[in-house]
């Protein structure tokens, strides 16, 4: 009986980290090794880039409504503790728009909440 290899999967294998790797430098798209731990260090990366994400723009959307709301002689804390005593329910992204953007609707809900 002649030797049967599935072709297609071994070929599915192949491209998995053989794509990826492609465009990258020296050995790594064309070693198999070095590409595959290449290609598993880059899905880390991106893994982790993407929580990071997050919190690098909550972290700017806090430093631009802090600087919104220092023009109008509050501190950012102040100011999201009058907005959850007010029951005004908007998120810190569109504060952040609102404070960068239109200027005049941030200084409504500031003065609202004061």
């Amino acid at each position: 009986m002649p030797r049967s290899v599935n072709a297609v999967a071994s070929r599915a294998r192949r491209k998995k980290i053989g794509q990826p790797a492609q465009g990258l430098f020296g050995r790594r798209p064309n070693d198999w090794t070095v590409a595959t731990n290449a290609v598993e260090k880059a899905m880390q990366y991106a893994y982790r880039g993407r929580k990071e994400k997050k919190r690098n723009f909550r972290a700017l959307w806090i430093t631009r409504i802090n600087a919104g709301t220092r023009e109008h002689g509050m501190s950012y804390s102040q100011f999201m503790g009058a907005l959850k005593k007010n029951n005004i329910e908007l998120n810190r992204k569109v504060l952040a728009d609102l404070a960068m953007n239109h200027p005049e609707a941030f200084k409504a809900v500031v003065d609202q909440v004061k």
